[in-house]
This record gives structure tokens, sequence and C-alpha cells, in this order.
């Protein structure tokens, strides 16, 4: 790997981090307010990010959509580091909501707010549809199922079955699978927007990434902010650190060694497809993943900082795996 090699992939990586940096220290200065990030957030999740990924789903050949190797790929390593990730976080301090989560982060990396867009801008974009892929898997049976398992600790008041429905309910209304359904459905009858509805489309497509990423660091300074106002007690780094490392090391070695392994006994996994999933599984943990476990009861004080951690060291480790792998 050249001198150049690498600061050709730094020039593509490093304004994507550099602009949640930028979000963290607008929102530790105040300069955003902490009232504004739902503001921002909404933006980007239910107008900005559905035309952004709507327009890559159009574009992108339908075959590459629904790629079967992908998709067991992808959902047996997501299974797998669920399952590993909970087995090692339950102890005294850390029952099945917390540790279900934890494993959430693990197995969930930012594709919609960072992934789609960097791996689009590294490898080109029929990167699109593999990574498009990675996150459907993601938003319907990996965060059902931690849902799910997160409600064991009571399960005898809330049950598994219950929180399952409404994880596939919070599903149903999320914008982002639909925007990915309708952009096949559009790429497979070629299906054209008319004029000034595909420029509307794409303005707030081109303004989905700087906002989403600029959101990200907004997030991760409020969750932190939040932790401390409210007198959060200690973390100790056993309860976080073992699980940014699973996500950013762990995850996408074991999405290659499945991937590799899959394509050896005759899965069609191309090597293009393998590199852009390992990949996938190499970025930070998906930052929306915190406002799930406030909103389920969870620390988030310790799921913010899995956050945290596996997005700031992303940048060394995520920068590596491109080196390596392209």
């Amino acid at each position: 790997m050249t001198i150049a090699a690498v600061l050709h992939i730094l020039s593509i990586t490093f304004p994507f981090f550099a602009l949640v940096l930028c979000g963290y220290l607008a929102t530790r200065r105040r300069l955003l307010p902490l009232e504004a990030i739902a503001g921002l957030n909404s933006f980007v999740l239910f107008f900005a990010l559905p035309c952004m990924l709507y327009r890559f789903g159009s574009t992108t050949p339908l075959t590459q959509l629904l790629d079967g190797a992908v998709f067991f790929t992808w959902t047996v390593c997501a299974l797998a580091t669920v399952g590993g990730t909970i087995a090692i976080s339950l102890n005294q301090r850390i029952g099945w909501n917390d540790a279900s989560f934890g494993a959430l982060v693990a197995a969930f990396p930012n594709t919609g707010f960072m992934g789609v867009p960097l791996l689009v801008s590294l490898l080109g974009p029929p990167a699109a549809g593999p990574v498009i892929l990675t996150m459907l898997i993601d938003m319907v049976i990996t965060t059902s199922l931690c849902l799910a398992l997160s409600r064991l600790d009571g399960a005898q008041q809330h049950g598994a079955g219950k929180a399952a429905k409404n994880a596939l309910k919070g599903v149903a209304t999320n914008p982002l699978p639909w925007s990915i359904l309708l952009g096949a459905a559009a790429s497979a009858v070629n299906l054209e927007l008319p004029g000034p509805v595909l420029q509307t489309v794409g303005l707030l497509a081109d303004a989905a990434s700087p906002t989403a990423l600029f959101t990200i660091g907004g997030v991760l300074a409020r969750s932190q902010m939040l932790a401390l106002a409210h007198q959060h007690a200690p973390i100790p780094l056993r309860d976080y650190l073992p699980v940014a490392v699973i996500k950013l090391l762990f995850h996408p070695l074991l999405v290659l060694l499945v991937g590799t392994g899959a394509a050896a006994l005759g899965l069609p996994l191309n090597k293009f497809a393998l590199t852009v999933v390992v990949l996938a599984a190499a970025l930070p943990s998906a930052s929306n993943v915190s406002l799930l476990a406030e909103r389920f009861g969870a620390d988030n004080g310790r799921v913010a900082r899995i956050i945290l951690v596996s997005t700031a060291a992303a940048f060394v480790t995520f920068s590596l795996a491109v080196s390596w792998l392209t």
C-alpha cells in the first residue's frame, strides 16, 4: 500500500468522519441546540434519506438488490453476532434488555446514515445494491430479534412475542424500507419519475449524506450530555469496550470468513459483493439504536458509549479495512 493510495482512501473517508465531528462539536458547544437535533433527525429519516435510497434502488439492477448469497451471509453473521454478544454481556449488572441492545449495536452498522454514501464513494454505484440489502436485513430481522430478546427480563409482563410484534409495526411505519422497496419496483419496471419530481427527489437525496453525518455527531453528543445531566453512574470499560471491539473487528472478520467459506462451497457470492459487505460490517454502530434503547428502557448511557467509541475508532479501523480489501 503506497502513500498515494493511503492518501486517496483518506481523501474519501476523512470528510465523512469530519462531518460527524462537526455535528458533535456544534452540539457540545451549544451552537446546535439539543431541541434542534430531533428536527434534523426527522428531516433525514422522513425526507432526505428515503429519497437517496429510492434513487439508489431505482438505478440499481434488481439482481443486486435481491442477492441471495449476500442475504445468507449477512443474516448468518448478524445472528451469530447477536448471540455471541449477548452471551458475553449477560451478568449481574447487565440483563436481557441491556444485553440485547448492546448486541444490536454490535450487529447493526451505520449503513443508512453513513454506509451507503461512503461505500458508493469508495467503490462506485454497484456497491449500493449489497449495502442496501444489508440495511434491509438489519432493519427487519436483526432489530426485530433484539427487541424481542430485550423483553425476556419481564417475559411474564410483556412477552417476547409482543415485542416482536411491536418491532414489525415499527418496520412497517419506517419510511426507509418502503423507499428501498419502491426503488426496487421502479428498477424492475424501468420507471422514470417526471422531470420536476425527479429533480425534487435529487435535491433531497443530495442533502441526505451531509445532514445525516452532521446529525450523527449531534445525536452522539446529546446522548453523552443527557447521561451527564442525569448523573449516570460511571460505566466500567468491560461493559462497553468489548462490544465496540466486536463491532469494528469481529463482525467484519466473521462476514469475511463466512462469505469466503460460502463462496468456496459454491454459493454465488462474487468478490466485489463480499468486499462491500465486509466493509459495511466494518462501519461503526448505527446511531439510531440509542433512540430505541431509550424508548425501551435500556441503559442508554452504555449504548451511547458503545456508539461513540465505535464511531471514533472507526476512522482508523475502517480506513485500514479499506486499504486491506481494495
